[in-house]
């Protein structure tokens, strides 16, 4: 079942231009991701960041590991590459840490939001309790530096990419999904274009018509005969 599971989710994240995933087929619970920044206002946009996901021999009853590859400094991300958000905690309230079992892991979870979520933490950095306390100090006290250090982090990521792989931008998924637009308003205006114009009604109407014409024309007889 679990294999079941992590096979569709992994055929669904393969059309997404945002995640690279490459699967072990001799054992699915381990998954090679990439996660593309798509978002050109964002500090890590146009790097490859790769981690590796574990899951349990029960997901999705327990979260999947996830962790780095590369060094990536950011407040949340532990200096191995693990790192601390909520989601990835085990379901149910911890008083000690005081997140909500809303905001930790449940069955309800899948791959796509694990990463999103990742993906939203980068630039959403959470420095009340931070992971790397000397990333956290000096995102406050000196974001220039911060941003120069992320800045050349991006750049060695891009080290990771797959030889042959080609990276989306932003502009390039903005063209396709424009393109994706356009092609599904030509199908509906065509569908249109059938029901007003096209199919079984038109000839029913033609009937009708010609059985008025008919009715018509006996009239116009009586008409001639009495004068």
């Amino acid at each position: 079942m679990v294999e079941r599971i992590l096979m569709n989710e992994y055929k669904s994240l393969s059309q997404e231009p945002w995640v690279n995933i490459e699967i072990d087929e001799q054992n699915i619970l381990n998954w090679n991701v990439g996660l593309i920044v798509l978002n050109p206002d964002s500090l890590y946009y146009g790097g490859y960041f790769k981690a590796s996901m574990k899951f349990p021999s029960n997901y999705p009853y327990s979260p999947p590991e996830f962790r780095f590859l590369r060094p990536l400094y950011h407040p949340n991300i532990y200096k191995d590459g693990k790192l601390c958000i909520s989601i990835l905690h085990a379901p149910g309230e911890d008083e000690m840490s005081g997140e909500l079992a809303s905001e930790r892991w449940s069955p309800a979870q899948r791959v796509e939001s694990v990463l999103i979520s990742i993906l939203s933490l980068l630039d959403d950095a959470e420095i009340s309790s931070p992971a790397n306390v000397d990333a956290s100090v000096m995102l406050r006290k000196n974001p220039e530096h911060y941003k120069s250090i992320v800045r050349q982090h991006v750049e060695d990521s891009k080290k990771d990419i797959p030889e042959g792989f080609v990276m989306p931008t932003h502009h390039t998924t903005s063209t396709a999904r424009a393109i994706e637009k356009d092609d599904s308003d030509f199908w509906a205006e065509s569908d249109v274009d059938d029901d007003v114009f096209g199919g079984s009604d038109s000839d029913e109407d033609l009937d009708v018509d010609d059985d008025d014409q008919e009715t018509g024309s006996e009239e116009e007889d009586e008409l001639v005969n009495k004068a």
